[in-house]
Order: structure tokens, then C-alpha cells, then sequence
């Protein structure tokens, strides 16, 4: 599972998990102990995190939708693995 991008003690992975119920291109962001799943477009999918970091990851992934887009066909195509900046 790697590591995306990271700010505020929040950790952004991307990957593909086979048989997956999400089918479509999506991001993992965990904090502390809670995990929620986020589509390109900021839609939460699964999981929870805290109001706080759940805004700061809405607002990342809608200013970096088209670098996630790219990270995620670089990565479904030959593995590269894309670093993404964080907020600051």
C-alpha cells in the first residue's frame, strides 16, 4: 500500500485490493486510529474520520484531483508509485 502523500498527521495511500467492493479509482486516508476511503472528487465511500481531517482531505483531493488521477493509472499500469504534495 503506498504512501501518497502525507500533512497533518495524515496519511494518504492508494492502491488497488483485489476482489475489492470499490470499484472505482478511489484513496485511503488514515488518522490516528480512523480510516475513511474518498473518491477523486472528495465523496467519502467507506470509514470515518474525524470532521476536522475529514475537511482537510476533502479540500486536498479536490485541489489535486487530476495528480490523483495520474497516480492512480501510473500505478494500475506498471506500479509507479506518484508522490502527491500535501496541504500546508
Amino acid at each position: 500500500m503506498p504512501l501518497i502523500s502525507q500533512f497533518y498527521g495524515i496519511l494518504i495511500y492508494i492502491y488497488k485490493e483485489l476482489n475489492s467492493k470499490h470499484h472505482i479509482p478511489h484513496f485511503h486516508a488514515k488518522y490516528a486510529e480512523f480510516e475513511g476511503v474518498f473518491d477523486f472528487k472528495a465523496n467519502l465511500i467507506e470509514g470515518e474520520l474525524p470532521p476536522k481531517q475529514r475537511k482537510l482531505v476533502e479540500a486536498w483531493a479536490l485541489l489535486h484531483e487530476d495528480e490523483l488521477n495520474a497516480a492512480w493509472i501510473a500505478w494500475s499500469e506498471s506500479g509507479e508509485v506518484v508522490k502527491i504534495e500535501g496541504l500546508r
